[in-house]
């Protein structure tokens, strides 16, 4: 697999010729599925840098394979939803999605969104893998990417654990909105953003399996702090 090997599930035909020609010219090679089970299949049995997946699918829609796909995929996804459809939008990030593009979009900004998060990628890839971070009952493995809570194995998707990580690294610290989606979403925050304070949410959800109390401070308007010590949900 190269760095640019994506996968596009997208029912419409014209759009997949269309991007899959687009992307091409920038380097990328595509393989498609134009329903949810070949959509599937190709993503459990092939590699890809990135998925590129549609909502509305013949067979299974997004959010079904999504499911299906479940916590133990670590490919990352895009989701194309419906322009101002925040239920999609929701539901696909509390499913594992990593980013959304909301339709219609054009193809620069479709290229744009997969740069950044390819580029995220990259970055994590090449930061210090032997890096170990415990705080407050909560250990991070660097070399295996996993996460206990309580000495209970999370599972987390690569946004959810980047986010966790960069929160942890700034201890009792003030993290805003604008760098959690700058430096893990790899993209400027923008006006009504819901994707932080879902993948946040998600996070808190996972953690609160084993732990009582939360481990994530709101400082509303601003962003999150990762406590040292345990203190009521906000």
């Amino acid at each position: 697999m190269t760095d640019k090997q994506l996968l596009l599930i997208d029912d419409d035909q014209e759009l997949v010729e269309l991007l899959t020609e687009f992307l091409a010219s920038e380097g990328y090679q595509v393989s498609s599925a134009f329903d949810g089970i070949s959509g599937l299949e190709k993503a459990r049995t092939e590699k890809y840098s990135l998925i590129l997946l549609d909502v509305m699918l013949p067979g299974l829609n997004g959010f079904e394979l999504l499911k299906a796909l479940g916590d133990k995929h670590h490919t990352p996804i895009l989701m194309l939803t419906a322009k101002g459809d925040d239920t999609d939008r929701v539901l696909g990030l509390e499913l594992g999605a990593d980013d959304y593009l909301p339709k219609p979009y054009n193809p620069s900004e479709l290229l744009a969104r997969i740069k950044a998060i390819l580029r995220r990628i990259e970055i994590i890839q090449n930061k210090d893998k032997a890096v170990t971070l415990e705080h407050n009952q909560v250990l991070i493995k660097g070399a295996s990417r996993e996460v206990f809570c309580h000495n209970q194995l999370l599972l987390l998707t690569g946004t959810e654990f980047e986010m966790l990580h960069l929160l942890m690294e700034n201890l009792d610290t003030i993290v805003s909105k604008e760098q959690l989606s700058e430096q893990i979403l790899g993209r400027p925050l923008s006006a009504y953003d819901r994707s932080i304070d879902m993948h946040i949410s998600n996070i808190r959800k996972k953690l609160q399996v084993h732990a009582e109390l939360d481990k994530i401070k709101t400082i509303r308007g601003v962003g999150y702090v990762f406590m040292s010590g345990d203190e009521n949900g906000v």
